[in-house]
């Protein structure tokens, strides 16, 4: 879910007017319709955190693409970029289908809050059934979610350039992998970032919560934006190894459930990584 707050530009950016047979939005209507802050309130599910920095394999002993190809071997690095990857078409399917005039109905009043209490229910059932070792009604919520984004995500092809959306989404691929390549690889103990990142993530929701409501500024969200981009870009890192991690105490029974909550993370990191981008690079129409 992302940041459970604000970003003036819809998703997790503002609506510039909408008009026609939808009706009228206008901008104080749907400037602060935040996205960003569905996709931050889910990085609250912990189920698995304290073991997923116990325990570690050891995985020194390889380096550089030898090191890459040994961890991509593991199951649950594998399975849970897949599925985020499954998740991210479903969530792309959405988004391409969905009027963003729907969308912004959806987002209009109290739509947003029910949204909000959705996406948050979804998170925390999703959590214990991951708990319980229940991957098809994690699966089946993952999946939901998914959906439910992109249809909310709509919107920023009313909002943004088609060019600019895709210029973004690759950059965002490309900084995305590299990051997490860089969690595979490094030997470097990342759990002070994750931290420190987990830290800016419930500022970055503070201050969007305080400009929805308060200060409506659009320069104030290019900032939070900014800050975001560098909380995620940390965040993708630290959840990556964390993945890696959890392939030490991974068994037959609970791979696949690791390996959901992982995709979960990683899903999370992107969406919103490439919003905060979109909101600094995107190019309006």
């Amino acid at each position: 879910m992302s940041d459970f707050g604000n970003n003036n530009d819809l998703p997790g950016y503002g609506y510039d007017e909408f008009s026609g047979n939808s009706g009228n939005f206008s901008q104080t209507q749907t400037e602060n319709y935040g996205y960003d802050v569905f996709n931050t309130a889910a990085k609250n599910y912990s189920s698995y955190d304290g073991a997923a920095t116990a325990g570690a394999r050891d995985y020194s002993q390889a380096t550089g693409f030898e090191n890459i190809k040994n961890i991509a071997t593991e199951k649950v690095v594998a399975k849970s970029f897949i599925f985020m990857f499954v998740a991210l078409l479903i969530t792309a399917f959405a988004s391409l289908t969905t009027s963003p005039y729907t969308a912004a109905r959806m987002l209009s009043g109290g739509g947003f809050f029910i949204l909000l209490i959705a996406e948050i229910a979804i998170v925390l059932i999703s959590n214990a059934a991951l708990k319980k070792n229940n991957v098809i009604l994690a699966g089946v919520l993952y999946t939901i979610y998914s959906f439910i984004t992109g249809m909310t995500l709509s919107v920023i092809y009313v909002i943004y350039a088609g060019s600019s959306i895709a210029s973004v989404f690759f950059i965002t691929a490309a900084m995305f992998g590299s990051l997490a390549v860089f969690g595979l690889v490094t030997k470097k103990d990342l759990t002070s970032v994750g931290s420190i990142c987990m830290m800016g993530l419930w500022g970055i929701i503070l201050a969007s919560v305080i400009n929805l409501f308060f200060l409506k500024s659009n320069t104030f969200d290019l900032i939070v934006s900014v800050i975001g981009v560098l909380v995620f870009v940390g965040l993708t890192a630290y959840d990556t190894q964390k993945i890696k991690q959890m392939c030490a105490y991974s068994t037959v029974e609970n791979e696949n459930s690791l390996a959901l909550f992982g995709a979960f993370q990683l899903y999370l990191d992107f969406i919103n990584l490439f919003l905060k981008l979109l909101r600094i690079l995107g190019r309006r129409k």
